[in-house]
């Protein structure tokens, strides 16, 4: 008779992690859970984290990959150079005349928007770092737990195979003191005859 998932759930957590079942967190119920039962606990996290984004907070991480890219960092040093050399040259007929006013005014706008739009994705890939994070943990965790089973199923086979072994050599022991016994009788038997 197959012991019952509430009493496989207490052994379970009192054997390998040394708590009562009532102390166990989320994450540990579950993964116990699974391995009690066989059943796998990977999956991709950052695929469900990435389907639930909205527009805008794709927009946001687009903003933010190109923001931190070499292509920009070159493409923006590019339109600074061009925009200083033409009004450089342009001198009188300049639209930005040297302190270059409108453009301090225009990069001051960029860096006003840019910076909140680049900290709402930093805040959204450490909440999905955090995610990956809790699933390595739980399928750290479950690894653990198989590990400990194989070993107690090892130790237990290892048992078994001695107790059938030295229970072979009893039995051989018998049977030879049995051999030498008669051995020694029949020896008997042809001294007295002597």
């Amino acid at each position: 008779m197959a012991p019952d998932p509430t009493s496989k759930l207490i052994h379970a957590a009192t054997h390998f992690l040394g708590k009562p079942p009532d102390a166990l967190t989320n994450q540990e119920r579950v993964v116990l859970e699974r391995a009690i039962s066989k059943r796998a606990l990977s999956r991709d996290p950052t695929l469900a984290f990435d389907d639930g984004l909205t527009f805008g907070q794709r927009l946001a991480d687009g903003v933010a990959a190109f923001g931190g890219s070499w292509a920009f960092i070159i493409g923006f040093g590019v339109c600074l150079l061009l925009w200083t050399g033409a009004n450089l040259l342009l001198r009188g007929a300049a639209f930005d005349p040297y302190p270059f006013i409108f453009l301090n005014l225009m990069l001051s706008m960029l860096a006003a928007i840019q910076a909140p739009v680049i900290m709402m994705s930093q805040n959204r890939q450490a909440a999905k770092d955090r995610e990956v994070s809790a699933h390595d943990y739980e399928v750290n965790l479950k690894a653990e737990i198989e590990i400990m089973a194989l070993h107690d199923k090892v130790d237990r086979l290892r048992e078994e195979d001695l107790r059938n072994l030295i229970l072979r050599q009893q039995d051989q022991i018998e049977r030879l003191t049995r051999l030498v016994e008669k051995h020694v009788a029949g020896g008997e038997d042809k001294g007295e005859s002597a």
